[in-house]
């Protein structure tokens, strides 16, 4: 996944792709990216260069709901053990908390573990929503969860700022600036007063410190990168609303 081979230097893409211009090199490279301009967008030039008539293949944008339940569907099938109308109602809570079939088929496995423990200890059962739910909130479950539940309103937002921002630039970091104008976007939403840039700096600051964030460590202020330090799934499901 190309986006989150970006560097500031951009020395890993562009190594990448100059291997296949050696000579004498029959090396091909597949590269897939949520940024469907990546090449305009963030490669610099000495990078795009190495792309030797590259072929772009653009993937529709898809049902997230749907897929997830054709995906998971043929699994739960081979496990004999599911209730006919459960994949299209699996399907539907997953694809709320996840995009990510990988996810979903992970959670699939564990409800089904969790289902074949509790028939050991009483009566056989199919697997139910219980055992989903038990599935998720275990998979989804860490202290990193539990401190973005416990924190501030703001620092809340600020999160759900990064995460707007991922989605617009298809890149898994941003600026403190880029993730300030969502905030302010939000706080407007909301019915609330926007904090003040300094009041911005201390929330990425604790957030940070708490471990949730990964800030690079510069005086650049509002330039600064910052990252998530859990999966942005994680996130979604610790801000949800229960």
């Amino acid at each position: 996944q190309l986006d989150l081979l970006w560097t500031r230097k951009q020395n890993v893409m562009y190594n990448l792709f100059d291997w296949p211009t050696q000579k004498h090199s029959k090396l091909i490279i597949l590269a897939i990216a949520n940024t469907m301009d990546l090449p305009e967008r963030i490669m610099m030039n000495r990078v795009a260069s190495r792309l030797v008539c590259p072929s772009t293949l653009l993937f529709r944008i898809w049902d997230c709901s749907k897929t997830v339940q054709r995906c998971v569907a043929l699994p739960l099938v081979c496990l004999l053990i599911l209730a006919q109308f459960f994949p299209q109602l699996f399907g539907n809570v997953v694809a709320a908390l996840s995009g990510d079939a990988r996810r979903c088929l992970d959670i699939c496995r564990r409800a089904t573990e969790i289902c074949e423990f509790a028939r050991q200890k009483r009566s056989p059962e199919i697997v139910r929503m219980a055992h989903v739910t038990e599935a998720i909130d275990e998979m989804f479950s860490s202290p990193y969860v539990n401190a973005i539940r416990n924190a501030s309103l703001h620092e809340q937002i600020f999160l759900k700022a990064i995460l707007a921002e991922f989605r617009r630039a298809g890149v898994e970091e941003a600026t403190v600036q880029q993730i300030y104008h969502h905030h302010v976007a939000l706080c407007r939403m909301e019915g609330l007063q926007s904090p003040t840039v300094s009041e911005m700096m201390a929330i990425c600051s604790r957030l940070g410190a708490c471990r949730l964030l990964l800030v690079e460590a510069s005086n650049k202020y509002l330039h600064m990168r910052v990252r998530l330090n859990l999966g942005q799934d994680d996130v979604m499901y610790a801000l949800r609303e229960e």
